[in-house]
């Protein structure tokens, strides 16, 4: 219903035709595990937090209650500038809760007595941001294994009967999860090797393994520890779908696009259509394999708000030189994410090609502000269309976060302006009354509206600023000033550069927000502190105030 009524509003406002896209399949709930907190100081039993977490969301997963994966979750951390094992406030683990599409999140505490542990757990609903009951499980420190499943069954009942699988000795877990806690690819894959020797058959930790050697760029090596997995093992078709990614850094693209084949054939799913698509596009063309347009269109519909699955959509059409096609799911993927500076750069060469050069233009300027490809001296990108943009697919799990708010589709017959305004005034009133994530909300829905609102990018990028993330916060005042010069939005792009330290930058845009306006009282006040080396008093831009939706 909601996409259906979606494609009737962009059809409306987009000259290109393109296929209906299917109604997405709706995701079960999600649950995220955040790492318990362990007692202070105690690298002895540091690791056992990480070590509840990864048994818990194992369980929840095993049962079917769909726990969000690790790598997702550290991908949460890196967008949000988080590190990686810091302990959180319960603000910003609702927001990374928000950034994976989790319902609830589960947080905790590990204590440990000799050889008595103790694991307190207890949920957090995401839309209330409220904690349920704790669980309280108690045992000796050699049965984690089962203290932790109790702690699960507790913390979330319910869902399937779990089949038998054969655990890791604890010896071989402990250096397990120390291998994940590592900083450096080199000592996480020796604590990795370390568990495998304690225990061959642990093929976890040889995915593990994968990671860090891909992390050090060692691709042989880990197509070895892909390889080593067993085809009867739990693990098999991950550790395939992994080889498949070595395959593909080492730029062996037939026996890559051999496994991918195989799993898709097995199993579909949108990265893997999405890496075939990568592979037909990046080797010699072989049509009976079927064109990169084929695999992309599939990808997107199994996963049609992906903006990286619509970006190699568009893409492709551009390399097959087919700009109508290009142009409409560019855009659609700029509606997703309207600061990819790529994703510009190709909608420009597919303008051009239509005969599109004003518009073109423009875009080929917004690009130049957003991404950090060279320009010549003609101002254009070196070519007009770059290869090697196609975007590969590292995980299985589409990592896809909450679909566009129910209230677009109610709404979809007015008139899009008006309703994009409408959605932008709501979004001011609330950002007044300091109520950023609901008023980050509208300011989505009126971008997906109305890409090039430069009122809701400058709104978007104060609420940024004010949740102390200015380095997203350029990007969005880039797209503002470039939809539309103004002095406010010269005076909040010049706070966000002096925020990162960067005066030259800052100086430049204070002093266009004083030729825009030269009456302006912010921006005089701004270039006084910018002149006198001050910063505004609790603003330094490491202290988070509140967390708001990508």
């Amino acid at each position: 219903m909601i996409a259906t009524l979606l494609g009737a509003l962009l059809a409306a406002v987009t000259v290109t035709s393109a296929p209906q896209r299917p109604v997405p399949a709706v995701s079960p709930a999600r649950i995220l595990v955040v790492p318990f907190q362990t007692p202070a100081r105690d690298g002895g039993t540091h690791w056992l937090g990480e070590a509840v977490a990864v048994l818990i969301a194992d369980d929840l997963n095993a049962r079917g209650l769909g726990a969000i994966t690790r790598p997702s979750r550290e991908r949460a951390y890196e967008q949000l500038h988080l590190p990686p094992n810091a302990v959180l406030s319960r603000a910003t683990l609702i927001k990374v809760g928000e950034l994976v599409g989790a319902v609830q999140v589960i947080v905790g505490e590990i204590a440990v007595d000799g050889d008595a542990l103790t694991v307190r757990a207890r949920p957090i609903r995401i839309d209330v941001g409220r904690a349920d009951a704790e669980t309280v499980e108690r045992g000796r420190l050699g049965d984690l294994f089962a203290i932790a499943e109790r702690a699960a069954r507790r913390v979330v009942p319910g869902g399937g009967t779990p089949s038998a699988n054969a655990a890791p000795s604890l010896q071989a877990f402990e250096q397990y999860v120390k291998g994940l806690l590592a900083e450096q690819p080199a000592t996480q894959a020796s604590f990795l090797e370390a568990a495998l020797k304690i225990d061959p058959a642990y093929d976890r930790a040889r995915l593990a393994l994968w990671e860090a050697r891909t992390a050090e760029g060692d691709h042989a090596a880990a197509l070895v520890a892909a390889r080593a997995v067993g085809p009867s093992s739990p693990d098999a078709g991950r550790a395939r779908f992994l080889a498949g990614l070595a395959l593909v850094a080492l730029k062996q693209y037939d026996d890559a696009f051999t496994i991918f084949k195989a799993l898709q054939d097995a199993a579909p799913d949108a990265a893997i259509l999405n890496n075939l698509g990568v592979i037909q596009l990046r080797r010699a063309l072989q049509p009976d394999a079927g064109r990169p347009v084929y695999y992309f269109t599939k990808a997107a519909e199994a996963d049609p708000d992906n903006p990286d699955v619509l970006f190699n959509l568009g893409y492709a059409y551009a390399v097959d030189r087919d700009p109508q096609g290009a142009i409409y799911w560019l855009r659609e993927e700029l509606r997703r994410n309207p600061t990819d500076g790529d994703a510009h750069i190709v909608l420009a060469s597919a303008l051009d090609q239509a005969g599109s050069s004003v518009e073109a233009g423009r875009e080929r300027e917004l690009a130049a502000q957003l991404s950090a490809r060279t320009v010549d001296a003609a101002g254009r990108r070196g070519d007009p269309l770059p290869r090697g943009l196609e975007r590969i697919r590292f995980d299985l799990e589409s990592g896809r976060g909450p679909a566009i708010d129910q209230a677009i589709a109610n709404t979809a017959q007015r008139d899009q302006r008006d309703l994009a305004q409408f959605h932008l005034e709501r979004a001011q009133r609330l950002y007044g009354s300091e109520q950023d994530r609901e008023a980050m909300m509208e300011l989505r829905r009126a971008v997906f509206l109305s890409p090039y609102e430069a009122d809701a990018h400058l709104l978007i990028g104060r609420i940024l600023m004010r949740a102390g993330r200015p380095r997203e916060a350029v990007d969005a005042l880039k797209i503002s000033i470039w939809s539309r010069d103004t002095a406010p939005a010269e005076v909040a792009l010049a706070d966000a550069y002096l925020r990162l330290k960067d005066v030259a930058s800052a100086r430049v845009h204070v002093q266009k927000a004083l030729t825009l306006d030269p009456q302006s009282a912010e921006a005089m006040a701004l270039l006084s502190r910018i002149e006198s080396g001050g910063a505004r008093p609790g603003s330094a831009g490491a202290r988070v105030v509140r967390f708001l939706p990508a």
